[in-house]
């Protein structure tokens, strides 16, 4: 059998939903057939008798099409059955329009002889402008929901996820929509818990309206609110729920603010609002607002219910926005609490760091910096990366810090310092992996430390030089004062936790006035970019550069102008601006293993303090030079070096061929000897070790002018 043949639109295209279309089977000679119950309700016309009305939709005989689609109109009634009654369908004593569709029902091929023809006609009664509106409000409204539940809540920022719903809101569903946030959420901190509506405190987050609305009065984005006394209007707001006010009047009654007040809530020509908080486990944290001026009809119990659904989707948003708020700004504390001051100046350089962590979710990671201070003047440049983000590479991040500066404070040379390092990064993952189990590990987003990169350089303004060795780290640069930018050829190593591979020092000399940049990979390194590139970036950006910008400003440019526009990693900067000492800064002398020649040794130092009108510090220097001469040519043999630094601090350094560390010890009554260091240490305020690849140097420093000075020129 043949399926039926359709001759015009559907029943949904022509008016309403199906459950409102009726359906009556015709012969040829529009004789009922057949009906539905709904047919009974809207036609006169009973099974068996012909139906004039739908007569004349019917083909004519011996053609084979039928109309598209036909209105008709029939007299509405108040009844609500009988067989041959019209209305119950809410029209009565009113003419109702019907649409009509015409289908072909037929058992044998068009045209067959002895086809007996049947015809369905569905029958609906046509919208009201009423309805019409009405179908058109829930087809806003639902469209309303389906894009609350895509485009709510997927940010991690409070006031962009409030822009968002504002934008939302405005225009389809309400002429006006404001965001007012507590201002503890908008830092990332932890509402408090209100007792009643006159103890909460907000500030307008966001705002969108239509241009015909007049909100020039209204609170500006960026304002607080002021506070509104507690009131049976507002009170459901603590629980939760929304506050609908069909008629704007009734706020002026009872919002319980001042009526000066008053514009700054109640937008000017509106009729209606809906008032809906943010709510999230038992918290408020802020409130939405939406009001009607030019829609014509006033916000009901669908409206407010929908507002619910949408700004209840916000909430949770909003309070994972605020816990993400928190988290990071915790991590970014903690992660510039642990880098140095981003601009330092000492007797070797002139440094300023710049830190940026990553956009988006990534939030802040591994990268660091740092300068540190080293005996006789010199200066430890450091830079490097963790892998990984948040706070778990954060805190391997401080581990390593801290790990360096420990070593720093031994004076190792950048290739064994580099060893100690990949040691202990490597002891830092054998200790994650025993001490926790397999599922634990799986749980964690972030490793302790997996892997790191790392360039430690250490430069003497004395003798000109830089020696620098790198863990898997980019080079830095070097642009002279007169001349091109260029990467050092420094020989990159492993990264930090490979272990087995030793790292080679690169030594290169820099002269006065040079500048060295180090910086992280994430600097130079962009989404499905080559970091060649980014590299040449960098280098061009210094080859344009005015050298003779501040440091801070030069810095800012070159990071600015480098940094990819959507950064797939943080990154870090550190600019040093090279200083060297003047000839008359230093005085040094070789000495041969004769103890006769200490009493030399006291003479030049007290002569070439003389020559720097330093003679306060006299006394405490020719007792340290004499103690620490005559310890290396007792123990070490010769020669042995002696050596002045002056700058802000006075050095004095002796050396020797030994690679004996010197030991501090408390000589008992009845010993002899074992005194001068323990002298040394009393008089100077720091002293120390390192070794050289030709023996050891004892360095002390005094301060000029400090207090130990003047208590022994006291003397």
């Amino acid at each position: 059998m043949r399926g039926p043949e359709h001759r015009g639109p559907g029943p949904a295209s022509a008016s309403g939903p199906v459950s409102d279309t009726a359906a009556v089977v015709l012969d040829d000679e529009g004789v009922v057939v057949a009906r539905s119950e709904r047919a009974a309700t809207l036609l006169e016309c009973s099974p068996g008798q012909a139906c004039v009305p739908l007569l004349a939709m019917l083909p004519r005989a011996g053609t084979d099409a039928g109309p598209v689609g036909h209105l008709m109109t029939v007299p509405g009634s108040g009844s609500g059955s009988g067989s041959g009654g019209g209305g119950g369908d809410g029209h009565a004593g009113q003419k109702v329009l019907l649409v009509c569709t015409v289908v072909r029902l037929t058992a044998h091929a068009p045209g067959e002889a002895g086809a007996d023809t049947q015809w369905l006609v569905l029958v609906t009664p046509a919208e009201t402008a009423e309805e019409a509106a009405e179908r058109d409000a829930r087809r806003r409204r639902m469209a309303l929901s389906q894009a609350a539940a895509a485009g709510v809540g997927t940010s991690l920022d409070v006031i962009e996820m409030a822009e968002a719903l504002v934008n939302l809101l405005v225009p389809d569903f309400a002429d006006l929509a404001t965001v007012d946030i507590a201002e503890n959420v908008l830092v990332g901190d932890e509402p408090p818990r209100f007792d009643t509506s006159g103890d909460v405190r907000l500030r307008r987050t966001a705002a969108a309206q239509s241009p015909e609305i007049s909100a020039e009065d209204l609170l500006a984005v960026g304002e607080a609110l002021p506070p509104v006394t507690d009131s049976t209007l507002m009170r459901p707001l603590m629980k939760g729920l929304p506050v609908l006010v069909p008629d704007v009047a009734v706020l002026h009654a009872k919002l319980g603010v001042d009526p000066k007040a008053l514009p700054l809530f109640v937008p000017s020509g509106a009729h209606s609002s809906v008032a809906m908080p943010l709510y999230a486990r038992g918290l408020i944290l802020g409130c939405v607002t939406v009001w009607r001026s030019q829609l014509p009809s006033a916000f009901g119990e669908e409206d407010a219910a929908l507002l619910q659904d949408v700004v209840s989707r916000a909430a949770l948003g909003v309070d994972n926005a605020r816990r993400y708020t928190k988290e990071h700004r915790s991590v970014v504390t903690l992660q510039r609490s642990l880098l140095p001051r981003s601009a330092l100046d000492s007797a070797a350089a002139e440094t300023v760091g710049v830190y940026q962590p990553a956009g988006g979710g990534l939030g802040v990671g591994g990268d660091w910096f740092d300068v540190i201070p080293l005996p006789s003047l010199r200066v430890a440049f450091v830079v490097g990366d963790v892998v990984g983000h948040g706070l778990d590479a954060t805190a391997a991040m401080a581990r390593l810090r801290t790990a360096v500066q420990t070593l720093a404070d031994l004076d190792l040379d950048p290739g064994e310092l580099l060893t100690h390092l990949d040691d202990l990064v490597l002891g830092f993952s054998e200790e994650q992996m025993t001490s926790e189990s397999r599922s634990e590990r799986s749980e964690r987003s972030e490793p302790a430390v997996l892997g790191a990169t790392c360039l430690y350089a250490v430069y003497d303004p004395v003798a000109g030089r830089c020696a620098a060795a790198a863990a898997g780290h980019p080079p830095p640069v070097l642009l002279p004062p007169d001349g091109e930018p260029v990467f050092l050829g420094v020989t990159p190593g492993p990264p930090l936790g490979v272990g087995g591979v030793p790292f080679e020092v690169t030594e290169f000399g820099v002269r006065p006035g040079s500048m060295l940049a180090f910086f992280t990979d994430g600097l130079v390194e962009s989404r499905g970019g080559d970091i060649e590139e980014g590299m040449e970036r960098l280098r061009g950006s210094f080859a344009g550069a005015d050298p003779r910008l501040p440091l801070d400003e030069l810095s800012r440019t070159v990071f600015d102008g480098v940094r990819p526009q959507e950064p797939v990693d943080d990154a870090a900067l550190l600019l040093a601006r090279i200083h060297a000492l003047a000839s008359d800064q230093v005085a040094e002398w070789e000495l041969e293993a004769d103890l006769s020649l200490v009493a030399r040794a006291r003479e030049l130092v007290v002569g070439q303090l003389s020559d720097w009108q330093l003679d306060d510090l006299g006394f405490v220097t020719e007792l340290v030079a004499s103690e620490l001469v005559t310890n290396a040519i007792r123990y070490a043999g010769g020669p042995v070096g002696l050596r002045l630094i002056r700058d802000r601090v006075l050095v004095c350094e002796v050396s020797d061929p030994s690679s004996t560390q010197p030991r501090l010890r408390r000589a008992r009554e009845t010993d002899e000897g074992g005194r001068g260091l323990f002298l040394v240490a009393q008089l100077t305020d720091r002293w120390g070790c390192r070794f050289t690849s030709t023996g050891k140097t004892i360095w002390t420093e005094q301060p000029i002018g400090g207090p130990l000075a003047q208590t022994a020129a006291g003397r």
